[in-house]
């Protein structure tokens, strides 16, 4: 059986800032301990699928840099994909067709989620982002762009909102809680210890058992919409082809297939970092 996994970082054992997990440089003081945290909780994942019949894993390394897992401290025998570029698929770079179920390790809630630990959407430029109506995040654009390549979502590892946003997307999805958020910027945290253990018993659960759950495919055609912080950023992202402006904040987006979707969706995020500053 061929497992792939996507990890980020702010859902991860211990973390609960962006002075922990960011990205090398001295604002991000605290990332080397982030960096063995995270890999602690992608090992714990391997462990689990292999107790679940995995013969095969492959990890994608999904935080910021991409450069954050310890490839030498990972378990042996996995292959991992580190580093960053302008893939179509974003975090889920790497999944194919050949893999039979995904897992997310480290994932955080939607922006706008109540005490979610770090809780947001891509970038920090996103206030709300929607599918076909509905509030997403990147679980469910991972979860969706898994489905594309007929590969159902079966673990989501995170705080207590995000486990709860899994849970709510996918019937049958196992979930191992390593947090519970109290604020964008505090937690009730398990001991990594403890969470080995829960990341571990919920993976080989969800490996097992991954035929029973089905993929996530949005209804086609699909409508992403986009509501960024501030107008300035809406302005520069309803320039790219396709987009349409709905408010001030907020730009919409129908794509035939969820590929076109997301890709547009991303490069939309992207554009919005771009925004015209009003102090030059």
């Amino acid at each position: 059986m061929n497992v792939f996994i996507s990890a980020d970082i702010e859902g991860i054992t211990g973390l609960v800032s962006w002075a922990q997990a960011g990205r090398p440089g001295s604002e991000h003081y605290d990332w080397a301990f982030a960096r063995r945290m995270m890999t602690h909780d992608v090992n714990a994942a391997i462990r689990g699928a292999r107790a679940g019949g995995a013969s095969r894993v492959l990890v994608k390394d999904s935080h910021g840099c991409s450069r954050n897992v310890l490839i030498d401290e990972l378990e042996p025998g996995v292959e991992l994909i580190s580093g960053t570029s302008p893939h179509p698929n974003g975090m889920m770079t790497g999944l194919d067709e050949s893999f039979d179920c995904a897992m997310l390790v480290g994932y955080h809630a939607m922006a706008g989620t109540l005490e979610g630990v770090m809780e947001h959407t891509i970038t920090g430029s996103v206030h709300r982002f929607w599918i076909n109506g509905e509030p997403a995040g990147e679980i469910a654009m991972s979860a969706a762009t898994a489905a594309q390549f007929g590969v159902p979502l079966v673990f989501v590892s995170s705080d207590d909102k995000g486990c709860s946003e899994a849970q709510s997307l996918i019937v049958g999805v196992q979930t191992a809680q390593v947090k519970v958020g109290m604020g964008r910027y505090i937690g009730r945290l398990l001991h990594p210890s403890e969470t080995r253990v829960l990341i571990e018993d919920a993976a080989r659960e969800a490996v097992s058992n991954s035929g029973a759950v089905q993929p996530w495919n949005p209804s086609v055609p699909v409508t992403v919409r986009i509501e960024q912080n501030t107008s300035d950023q809406a302005d520069v992202a309803a320039l790219l082809p396709g987009w349409s402006r709905i408010d001030a904040y907020t730009i919409e987006f129908v794509g035939e297939t969820w590929e076109l979707a997301h890709r547009a969706a991303r490069r939309a995020m992207a554009n919005a970092l771009l925004g015209v500053h009003g102090n030059q």
